[in-house]
Formats: structure tokens, C-alpha cells, sequence
């Protein structure tokens, strides 16, 4: 399917790997020009140079921390004008609530909803006055089912939810989208990271604490992070166009809900 967005100019967050390396990659299959983002710079121009050679496609890379000021400075004066923007980060460590302290909510709180909702802020009127955008926030299954140890990135990322459910709203008939993308146990070194600290507290290897969770899954397997960004680019695309304000999981049946 040609998704009608050759041409367009993208901003992907934390795109060095993982969830928003597969958007990245998405995009760039369907013609789009990419800025994309991460702290470390090797891995960061490694994915550029991988992107470059399997798609063609123009892709600059900004190593920077988004949640820093100058680093979405870095991010703008890359892309000044983007007409996607896809909003990702790997979000607080899994901890024990109990261990919290205000540094690390505020941290968090910042990382996985002040963040996106300050990059929304600078892109979102000149997308209105062009007539087109698109905004992507990867978020987590977490924010519709409990994840233990993900207590302060599910809250955080809820309310991002929250927050830009009337956003969408008030730009929808400019044609500027915003959605989210929930993703369940996708296989990425988050996932892995978290199996980890699971078998160190359990007493069991990591192999044994994945196939539990696997085993909870209707679909019998992780996500992938290529579908996850196949998604997120048919929701960039034109034909998605009366999609807006929604949260759309990934998750292999997962969340045991009908609605």
C-alpha cells in the first residue's frame, strides 16, 4: 500500500533501536526523510547508515537527550518543520514503588509526559497551517493493564494520555492526527532488561521468567518491533487520516478486554 507519504519529513524519538528504530525504519520504506534521535552516538549513526542503505532514504541523525531543552533544540533545528512526530523513550527502570523517591517521579514524569507533550507544543500550529500531521506517542499496554515494577511509567504515560485526548480534539479538522500505540511484551532489550531483574528477585533463569510470560499471551509470542512500526507508519499515512485521539494495542490479545 502507498501511504501517501513520500516526501514528508519526520522526527523520531529514541530511535536508535528497539520500538522507535522500527518506526524509523517504517517510515523510511515509505519515502518519508528522517531526523531521528538517541544518546548514544555510535548506535545512533550505526541505525542511520543501516536505514540509509535498506531504504535510500534521507536520514539525519541527532545524538541528543530529548528530554534536555537543548536537545530538542538539536531535534528542531535539524527538522524545524516536521509533519510526522513520533514521541518515544524507554521510560523509567521496573522498581518497586516503595523505592521511589520525588526525584525519581519528577524524573519520570518529565521523561514520559512532559517531554512529548513539550515537542507537541512547538510542532503542532505550523502542521495546522500546512493542513497535515501527524503525531505518533508510543506509550505501553501498561497504561490500560498493571505491569508490576512500571507503576511511574504507567502513571506518567497516562497522563499523557489524558492530556492530549482534547489536544487531538481541537486540530482534528485541520487534518493533524494524534494517536498512541500501546505495545505489550515486545522483544526489545527492555523486555530482556526487565526479565533479568525478574529472575534476580524470583531466583530463576531469564529464559524460565520469559516462557511464563510468553505463556500468558494469546498470540504465544513477543511483538516485533518492525510491526509495531508498521503501525505507527499506516497511522502517519493519508488513509488514516479519521483516525484521531484513539490508544491502539499491540499486544497479541493480551489486555482481556472486549473495548
Amino acid at each position: 500500500m502507498d501511504l501517501g507519504i513520500k516526501g514528508k519529513r519526520a522526527i523520531v524519538c529514541a530511535s536508535s533501536r528497539g520500538i522507535g528504530k522500527g518506526c524509523a525504519l517504517a517510515l523510511a520504506e515509505a519515502g518519508v526523510a528522517l531526523v531521528i534521535n538517541g544518546r548514544d552516538a555510535a548506535a545512533l549513526e550505526a541505525t542511520a547508515a543501516e536505514i540509509r542503505r535498506a531504504t535510500g532514504a534521507e536520514v539525519t541523525a541527532v545524538a541528543a537527550d530529548v528530554g534536555d531543552p537543548a536537545g530538542q533544540e538539536a531535534l528542531l533545528a535539524a527538522c524545524p518543520e516536521p509533519d510526522i512526530l513520533i514521541n518515544n523513550s524507554g521510560g523509567p527502570p521496573f522498581r518497586d514503588f516503595r523505592t521511589l523517591d520525588r526525584a525519581a517521579m519528577l524524573a519520570g514524569v518529565t521523561m514520559n509526559m512532559v517531554t512529548p507533550i513539550e515537542l507537541i507544543q512547538r510542532v503542532i500550529d505550523r502542521m495546522a497551517a500546512r493542513g497535515f500531521g501527524r503525531i505518533v506517542n508510543i506509550t505501553s499496554i501498561s497504561v490500560k493493564m498493571p505491569v508490576s515494577g512500571l507503576d511511574l511509567s504507567s502513571g506518567a504515560r497516562a497522563g499523557l494520555t489524558a492530556f492530549v485526548a482534547g489536544v487531538a480534539r481541537s486540530v482534528a479538522a485541520r487534518n493533524v492526527t494524534i494517536n498512541s500505540l500501546l505495545p505489550g511484551y515486545c522483544d526489545t532489550r527492555r523486555l530482556r532488561e526487565g526479565f533479568a531483574a525478574a529472575a534476580l528477585r524470583s531466583g530463576r533463569p531469564p529464559e524460565a521468567v520469559a516462557a511464563a510470560e510468553v505463556a500468558t499471551i494469546p498470540a504465544r509470542r513477543f511483538g516485533d518491533a518492525a510491526e509495531i512500526g508498521q503501525t505507527c507508519a499506516f497511522l502517519c499515512s493519508v488513509h488514516a487520516g479519521y483516525i484521531t485521539g484513539q490508544s491502539i494495542l499491540l499486544d497479541g490479545g493480551l489486555y482481556p478486554g472486549a473495548f
